[in-house]
């Protein structure tokens, strides 16, 4: 067993140079998928149009939403899920300021607990974990890549009440056997998407799994430039 934690958290911490080598690369996909409390200035451009004061619900047939994202951050970035309600115009709520409106929105998401120590700690052995959101994923400006899912109001409880079972089940995070978009692919695979490989980088993550699942009904989502 000894052996067994020596080989992968060799194998760890070559990945992680990697990573941490090509944190905004978009064409390396060797990631560890752990998400930075701290993050880089966003070097891509985004637009988007604030959200129009009103709720879809009520107003068009599938007024809520499920979107797979993928943000900037200090290492090789985080991948993670908002859902929630989108706005009369069906666009997911951001405000002026670019964030997401929390009365209509929730994040989830898998991440190690306990600052830098921990997360190192996690690329060797399982640590704590945490399920909510993290510093920066509300925010539009560190947005990287998007696939949003709009859903009919029965499957967004079916959806969001798995998303809450999922959390509570989640006790501790591992790099390389079980990271953010291994969540992530847990909740699309509930969905009936197909999952992708969990250690592509997060951006990379969403441009793969949008990929493995064409034919979707999807929302167009902020634009984003490099």
């Amino acid at each position: 067993m000894a052996k067994s934690f020596v080989k992968i958290g060799a194998i760890a911490l070559v990945v992680a140079a990697l990573a941490g080598c090509s944190s905004t690369s978009t064409s390396s996909n060797v990631t560890l998928g752990a998400p930075s409390t701290n993050f880089t200035s966003a070097s891509d451009q985004v637009s988007f149009t604030p959200w129009s004061g009103r709720s879809a619900v009520g107003i068009l047939d599938k007024p809520y939403f499920m979107s797979f994202r993928a943000r900037n951050a200090e290492s090789y970035g985080h991948s993670f899920i908002a859902f929630g309600q989108l706005d009369s115009t069906g666009r997911v709520p951001y405000d002026r300021s670019g964030v997401l409106v929390p009365s209509m929105v929730d994040i989830a998401g898998f991440w190690p607990e306990g600052g830098p120590g921990m997360y190192s700690m996690g690329h060797f052995v399982p640590v704590p974990s945490g399920t909510g959101p993290t510093d920066g994923d509300t925010e539009i400006a560190y947005l990287q890549n998007e696939m949003t899912i709009p859903l009919t109001a029965a499957e967004y409880q079916r959806l969001s009440a798995y998303v809450r079972d999922k959390q509570a089940g989640l006790k501790v995070w591992s790099a390389v056997a079980y990271n953010c978009s291994s969540f992530n692919n847990d909740v699309a695979e509930f969905m009936g998407m197909r999952g992708v490989n969990h250690l592509y980088l997060p951006r990379n993550w969403v441009a793969a799994f949008k990929k493995a699942n064409p034919g979707y009904d999807t929302i167009p989502g902020v634009d984003i430039t490099s």
